[in-house]
């Protein structure tokens, strides 16, 4: 099942992207996690009327599920508690639309989680070709009232390079792009770099972000690949990590890519389990504990399947 938008016209993609994905978790959030055709095709009075309050005109309106619960409630969605006309109308066309008046909670509490994911791609001949930093800010907000939070970092963000570059500011954190919820105010951010915020009740996703330079990676791979004859491949592959003796990695999983056209390889590791898996054309190299500042060795002999051309891959 797919989910397609028709425009009349050359719109924002990012907008309309935007709109499915909010579209996807509210349909997630009425008729369950893994609903399908049928079960929109049973619930067409509440399709409709998800439609009429989601877009306006062509313009995308209210996506907010906790709003949306308030008053569009067939049975399957039980409201927190119920409210009075004047209210509902603020919390519909009020600024925040996010988070309702009235919350209260015996003890405030937010809990933050950043989430960080480290991308590196290597050449045959051990030659970075990207490595990037992508990351989120997970928050779970149980607070009373309309509380405005301020979310700080120890340096201030640096989007734009170039005036960074060139100006006398201090070091920061210098980030490629940055995408944020609806409830941080962009202004103040522009402004100082600031980033101010009224959270909305619950577990939402802050701020996602990527940095591409002065990465540090956590591992040094050393790679050295052989070709012998039409049918054979040599692979040695040493990774090293980098960081303190202290710490450790979980759940390592390196990827060799192999030609398409490989039979089966032979396969020897120091540490963990490695195995070829087809479906992803790789190797797959799996460790459960990297401890800091070891070292780990894969030698694979990879089997080709004759072929036409000079090289399959």
């Amino acid at each position: 099942m797919y989910l397609v938008a028709l425009t009349r016209s050359n719109v924002n993609p990012a907008l309309v992207f935007e709109y499915l994905f909010q579209k996807i978790k509210i349909l997630k959030a009425y008729l369950g996690e893994e609903f399908d055709e049928n079960s929109m095709r049973n619930n067409m009075t509440l399709i409709y009327e998800l439609m009429d309050e989601t877009m306006d005109f062509g313009y995308p309106q209210n996506c907010a599920v906790d709003v949306l619960r308030l008053y569009i409630n067939l049975g399957s969605v039980k409201t927190v508690d119920d409210q009075e006309p004047s209210e509902l109308t603020s919390q519909i066309t009020g600024a925040i639309d996010w988070r309702r008046e009235g919350i209260r909670h015996r003890r405030n509490e937010v809990y933050i989680d950043v989430l960080e994911s480290v991308n590196l791609l290597l050449s045959s001949t051990g030659t970075i070709l990207r490595n990037e930093v992508t990351g989120q800010v997970q928050m779970n907000t149980k607070l009373t009232g309309m509380p405005e939070c301020k979310f700080g970092l120890n340096d201030k963000l640096v989007i734009d390079r170039e005036n960074y570059h060139h100006g006398s500011r201090k070091a920061g954190v210098e980030i490629d792009d940055c995408t944020f919820h609806r409830c941080v105010r962009l202004g103040k951010f522009d402004a100082d770099r600031t980033i101010t915020f009224i959270p909305p009740d619950g577990e939402f996703e802050l701020m996602r972000y990527r940095v591409t330079d002065n990465i540090n990676l956590p591992f040094r791979v050393i790679p050295a690949v052989q070709e012998e004859g039409q049918t054979r491949v040599s692979i040695n592959l040493k990774v090293i990590a980098n960081f303190s003796d202290k710490l450790y990695a979980q759940h390592v999983i390196v990827r060799i890519p192999v030609p398409r056209n490989t039979s089966k390889a032979k396969i020897k590791v120091s540490l963990g389990r490695a195995k070829y898996e087809p479906e992803q054309q790789a190797i797959v190299w799996r460790v459960k504990r990297f401890l800091g500042k070891a070292e780990c060795m894969l030698s694979a002999d990879v089997d080709l399947m004759p072929t036409v051309r000079k090289k399959a891959w």
